[in-house]
């Protein structure tokens, strides 16, 4: 089997720590990993497999002869270094908004078009993590029934917000339950036993860039450049995996029967449908885990050729790091990397 040589960039982050785990648990077909982040941060170790790695500054020497870099880095970073990275022949996959929209760089889920990997120039972009969630299962049903319209309402984890977002809702939920008045930091108000509205700024037409980034990716993984999209984003006060309530509409009728038998065949889905013994995803069952889970799958009943689900999955994986090894994966099966 042909091996590999793959460098993580921010691998002591939420993200990159995440994308170190998910390599070693894949057993991805590596010959070396190399564990990248900051200057202050060179030296110290980070848990791989069974054993440790030791964390390097991030060179741009660290990449000569690398096949992959998988990217947990902000867009600033991501913007400047993607591109030196690229141009000494390593393939950056980047998690990162920096390169989503660029219409040179693919944005890719691989259950949805592993064939966009084929015409990268050196850099992929990892959609945000509402989008892939939101995309896994919307594929098998648009190739069935056609998408014309997405209405969608995320309930989002604070590890969305990354490490400094876990701590916070931990040291607000005790301070609250001691009669202490919440210290809001990394989210604009209180989260502890609270919902906001409100992930990321919000642009001129009234959503937020969180709320469009649904919309704009959607379009670009599914090839759809009309598809009307609807999203509203919330923080929730869940440490791990994001939910959503998906109303779709399509060009054909599509029953909720038929999208079980879909759903149920399609990779990268758990379905997980049957109320009547309580059955439905929930972001305590979705937490850790590779799939995204769908139930609650029913007609919508104020319009015609409506269906509407509920979906949960785990962001850190699938909506981050498990996706970024999930194109490095494809790329080797499909021997472009």
């Amino acid at each position: 089997m042909k091996e590999y040589k793959i460098a993580v960039v921010g691998a002591m982050g939420a993200v990159g720590s995440e994308m170190l785990k998910t390599l070693a648990q894949r057993h991805f077909p590596a010959s070396e990993v190399k564990a990248l982040d900051i200057a202050a941060n060179a030296g110290k170790k980070v848990p791989f497999g069974d054993g440790e790695l030791t964390v390097r500054e991030t060179k741009i020497e660290e990449f000569r002869g690398v096949n992959a870099a998988l990217f947990a880095v902000g867009d600033a970073i991501s913007k400047e270094l993607a591109p030196q990275v690229a141009a000494t022949g390593c393939v950056v996959i980047d998690n990162s908004a920096a390169w989503r929209m660029d219409p040179n760089v693919p944005l890719v889920v691989p259950e949805c078009n592993p064939e966009d990997l084929r015409w990268h120039k050196g850099i992929i972009a990892n959609p945000n993590c509402s989008t892939i969630i939101a995309m896994v299962p919307l594929k098998p049903l648009h190739d069935y029934a056609g998408l014309k319209r997405i209405t969608a309402a995320t309930y989002q984890a604070v590890s969305g917000a990354g490490i400094l977002g876990l701590s916070e809702l931990s040291n607000q939920t005790r301070d609250v339950l001691d009669g202490k008045p919440a210290q809001p930091k990394v989210f604009q108000h209180q989260i502890a036993f609270n919902l906001i509205p409100h992930i990321d700024y919000f642009e001129d037409n009234g959503y937020t860039h969180e709320e469009m980034k649904m919309f704009r990716e959607g379009r670009k993984i599914l090839g759809l450049p009309n598809l009307m999209v609807n999203c509203t984003c919330v923080r929730v006060p869940v440490f791990r995996s994001h939910s959503e309530a998906i109303t779709i509409e399509t060009e054909r009728e599509l029953t909720p029967e038929k999208a079980r038998e879909l759903l149920a065949n399609a990779p990268g889905v758990k379905l997980f449908d049957d109320p009547s013994k309580n059955e439905y995803p929930m972001p305590v069952d979705t937490s850790n885990g590779d799939l995204v889970w769908v139930g609650r799958i029913r007609k919508d009943i104020s319009a015609p050729n409506s269906l509407t689900f509920w979906c949960a999955g785990d962001q850190i994986r699938k909506g981050a790091a498990l996706n970024a090894v999930q194109i490095a994966e494809t790329m080797a099966k499909m021997d472009i990397l």
